[in-house]
């Protein structure tokens, strides 16, 4: 099994209520595609961060293998909410993928 998480940090230009959205579209958009992708097995977007952190949404996701995840990446499914939910409102991602 592989997992892969990412934290994100906001554009700080974003007015607190537009983070708000943001966040929940974020959400949606990513734990809207459990089912849909082969070798996706489990998928979670946590948006509620404690005040000691400095990332704004962290993605928890599981795949069967490495080839799972990288189809994953490439999905159309996926990329759609990639390139409308999540890069026009980030500044900073980082990444780590790890096999268990």
């Amino acid at each position: 099994m592989v997992k892969h998480v990412i934290l994100w940090q906001l554009n700080d230009d974003l007015p607190d209520i537009k983070k708000a959205a943001v966040k929940s579209g974020i959400k949606r958009g990513l734990e809207g595609l459990k089912g849909k992708i082969d070798g996706l097995i489990d998928i979670k977007v946590y948006i509620d961060p404690l005040s000691t952190s400095n990332a704004d949404v962290m993605l928890y996701s599981e795949f069967t293998d490495e080839k799972a995840l990288k189809g994953y990446a490439t999905h159309p499914l996926h990329v759609s909410v990639a390139d409308n939910k999540v890069r026009p409102f980030t500044k900073v991602r980082t990444c780590m993928d790890f096999e268990v």
